[in-house]
């Protein structure tokens, strides 16, 4: 059966998380459905990482195996077309190896932690960010981040429900970028590990957010790192303003015809 990997981008605001569930709709179900419309008998699919609720996607990757030899484009076209109307799209789709996997064959992930910070009441961004009052020092932040990269044991920032083998990761890359925004600021951190631990970069946006405000010093997260203990950890930040925005692959799937929009794609 034809493997085939797709760049998934979603709102997650109205599932219950990526993964299939009983109960609310998933972006799994839904993706599911729409491709065993084209065919009915299709496997489950995987993906390379399991989105929480309200949590959204831009670089979300996955793989199915399907019978028919599907031109890549006209495979997208198809499934966008019954992926409507829910906020699910695939930007990007290609053949692959039978070998290869969306999540073993994947070395890192990216994901981005919006934070606006203003007393205004968002409107267009809203449940796209995290809104604080503000304001956020963001060189602050900055300072609070550095003790967070590198290969750490992370049960501070790990959820309860983490079923991980091990609280320890590397973090390979945070950085902090500030924006200007209309009556506030745009705060963004931007994160890259082979892999995180379930809540790790919300509970690292909440706290984050307390240094940024200066109702802790940065030393205090190494503090909190160093203590291995949740209670140490500022509050989770909630699932709107955190985007998984890429998953990295050994040699990018979609580099050389997987652009929806490519005309190489649709030969």
């Amino acid at each position: 059966m034809p493997r085939y990997a797709f760049r998934i981008e979603y709102d997650g605001r109205p599932f219950a998380g990526w993964q299939r569930q009983d109960g609310p709709a998933s972006v799994q179900q839904t993706f599911e459905e729409a491709l065993r419309r084209l065919e009915p008998d299709m496997p489950s699919i995987a993906a390379a990482g399991r989105t929480d609720a309200g949590v959204h996607a831009t670089g979300q990757v996955a793989h199915a195996d399907l019978a028919r030899d599907w031109i890549p484009f006209r495979l997208s076209e198809a499934v966008n077309w019954h992926l409507k109307p829910a906020p699910v799209a695939i930007t990007a789709c290609a053949r692959v190896t039978d070998e290869w996997h969306a999540r073993f064959s994947a070395v890192e992930r990216r994901y981005t932690f919006r934070i606006l910070a203003r007393r205004a009441p968002l409107t267009l961004d809203a449940g796209q960010a995290w809104r604080v009052i503000g304001p956020l020092d963001a060189d602050l932040m900055r300072a609070g981040a550095a003790h967070l990269t590198g290969r750490h044991d992370f049960t501070t920032f790990r959820a309860s429900i983490c079923q991980a083998k091990s609280p320890v990761k590397t973090l390979d890359e945070i950085t902090v970028e500030e924006r200007p925004f209309p009556g506030g600021q745009d705060i963004r951190l931007h994160l890259r590990a082979r892999s995180f631990l379930h809540n790790q970069v919300r509970s690292i946006a909440g706290t984050l957010e307390r240094v940024g405000t200066a109702a802790w010093p940065p030393e205090r997260v190494a503090a909190a790192l160093a203590a291995r203990d949740r209670a140490a950890c500022g509050p989770v930040a909630p699932p709107d303003g955190l985007v998984l925005t890429g998953v990295g692959y050994p040699e990018d799937p979609f580099a050389a015809d997987g652009r929806v929009d490519s005309p190489a794609s649709r030969d």
